[in-house]
């Protein structure tokens, strides 16, 4: 069967979003709001992949609540499942056996935390979706949005929903179910970091041109119930140093909160040179520091994830519309990397974009390009905050930790003294992460302790926590370009680093019993979404798309 001869059924909406994070969720309350204050009519629609709202969302989190006060001031007092005040805050530079505490007062503001809430991300988006829904948005959990749909004049009319029910060899089973159509006047893009339509609408409109190349991190997560006499209600701790070398940017989150809840996480930048380096196996020894240890001994671990992180900033924020709709959120990447966050300035864009795209309507246009949005970002709070941050990522990636965060703390008062004005001005970021991976001839293979069962694990136990699910009779979303990439080109030059930068072991070299024939594997039921491997697979051969909806994992409390 040729799948797009397939007569598809459609639904129209004035707005489509695809995406329930903070972004399009603000997006969805922010149309509602004005159609109510305005007495005016709006369909607005949200899709999301997850098979309920929050399934797939991760985040830290911390969560300054600047863009949730804007968009529903009374959530306070309307149960929203944020309670737990930060109360300290605390940041320390870790040695393989002590640490130092760095004293509050010189750190610029915008690093602290007081103010800020401590709890799951994916919770409030849960909540988030029934305000939404109360307001009379469409969401649709479960449904995955696999292709833009253009129109003869080459603008985004809408898009495709996965088709259900086609098997492993491209063919359709009997209970194959094709995907529909729907469209918009217009569609705002909330998938998050690296999501397939937004790298498609990136590429085909060319939005990243004059832009410096986007940065990553990966951002790992567990969250633990701990023995009362450990948990410390309130406390924010984050970390650099150990156990990455200078070279190697990253950093952790340690958040005490809820019932005995500790949510402890691990930032990996992808800008890492060697290939022999597992993220994983980096945040499980960063857990046996004494430092991180005394708060998790004697608890058990609830949950586990994995997530990429946008870090490129500013200089990276590709062209944010197209004709026919509009990026938001961290398909566009407004995370602020020394903060850690970017939920905040996500729904903020989600806003904006909601007001440019309510106005538009309202003049009767449709399918054009939502300037006043672009406009609107550039006069923000999100784009001033971003802008006295921006050199902190390629100061930290060009001077390695230790001198890099010092001239990146440096830059951010004097950037701040100064109205934006930076005396670095504004520096680039260079080349992408997957052209940061070095030759495995330049480094030595690391040696990792074996988990042992209380502090540190395996990644297949740790997926298992994530509760991620794909049917195996489908065709495999992590596709090559060429096959025989990894085994011709990155095995004998990076020692196919997908087997160790993967956080959820879908990617596998296997051999016969006397170590030859080496091959390929790859275990996509595993995959938490992560977006790693399309990220800093060093040949750019894997690209990451959707599976059947609400397929991957199912988190709770992340």
């Amino acid at each position: 069967m040729a799948f797009d001869a397939i007569e598809r059924e459609s639904m129209e909406y004035d707005v489509l979003i695809v995406g329930a994070g903070p972004a399009g969720l603000g997006a969805a309350i922010r149309l509602k709001q004005l159609a109510a204050e305005t007495g005016r009519e709006i369909s607005v629609a949200v899709l999301e992949k997850g098979s309920e709202v929050g399934a797939h969302i991760l985040s830290g989190a911390v969560i300054d609540p600047r863009a949730l006060d804007e968009l529903l001031p009374e959530w306070r007092d309307e149960g929203a499942p944020l309670v737990d005040k930060v109360r300290t805050d605390r940041f320390m530079v870790l040695g393989p056996a002590g640490s130092m505490t760095l004293p509050q007062f010189p750190m610029p503001d915008l690093l602290k935390n007081h103010g800020n809430y401590i709890g799951s991300l994916g919770a409030l988006c849960n909540w988030l979706a029934g305000r939404a829904e109360a307001l009379g948005v469409e969401i649709y959990p479960g449904f995955a949005a696999a292709a833009v749909v253009h129109d003869e004049a080459g603008r985004v009319k809408g898009v495709q929903v996965g088709d259900m029910g086609v098997g492993r060899d491209g063919k359709p089973k009997p209970d194959f179910t094709p995907g529909i159509n729907i469209f918009a006047k217009y569609t705002l893009v909330a998938e998050g970091v690296r999501g397939s339509l937004a790298k498609q609408l990136i590429r085909r409109f060319k939005l990243d041109e004059g832009r410096e190349p986007q940065k990553y991190g990966i951002g790992l997560k567990e969250v633990w119930r701990v023995p009362a006499a450990n948990h410390r209600p309130g406390l924010v701790q984050h970390t650099f140093g150990w156990p990455l070398d200078n070279r190697t940017g990253g950093g952790s989150f340690i958040y005490h909160y809820g019932d005995n809840l500790v949510s402890v996480g691990f930032v990996v930048h992808l800008n890492y040179r060697n290939p022999y380096l597992s993220p994983f196996d980096e945040f499980q020894r960063f857990k046996t520091h004494p430092d991180v240890s005394r708060y998790l001994l004697g608890g058990e671990r609830l949950s586990y994830g994995a997530r990429a992180i946008t870090e490129g900033g500013l200089q990276s924020v590709p062209k944010l519309t197209f004709p026919g709709g509009a990026l938001i959120g961290c398909s566009a990447g407004f995370v602020n990397v020394p903060r850690i966050k970017g939920s905040h300035n996500a729904m903020k864009t989600g806003m904006l974009a909601a007001e440019a795209a309510f106005a538009a309507i309202g003049e009767g246009r449709a399918q054009d390009e939502l300037a006043g949005y672009e406009e609107a970002y550039k006069a923000s709070w999100v784009a001033q905050e971003l802008r006295l941050v921006r050199n902190v990522k390629p100061l930290w990636s060009k001077y390695g930790t230790t001198l890099g965060i010092m001239l990146g703390g440096l830059d951010m008062w004097t950037t701040s003294l100064l109205g934006g004005t930076s005396i670095f001005g504004t520096l680039k970021h260079g080349k992408t992460d997957a052209a940061s991976t070095e030759p495995a001839a330049k480094h030595k293979p690391i040696e990792y302790p074996r988990p042992d069962g209380v502090l540190t694990f395996d990644k297949l136990s740790s997926v298992f926590l994530s509760n991620t699910n794909h049917a195996e009779d489908q065709p495999c979303h992590l596709t090559l370009a060429d096959p025989t990439i990894p085994i011709r080109i990155n095995l004998p030059e990076y020692a196919e680093p997908a087997r160790l930068y993967c956080p959820a072991g879908v990617y596998e070299v296997l051999t016969d019993a006397d170590g030859a024939n080496p091959r390929f594997q790859i275990n996509a039921q595993n995959c938490v979404h992560c977006k790693t491997c399309d990220i800093k697979d060093p040949s750019q051969n894997i690209t990451w798309v959707t599976p059947q909806g609400g397929e991957g994992p199912i988190y709770q409390g992340m």
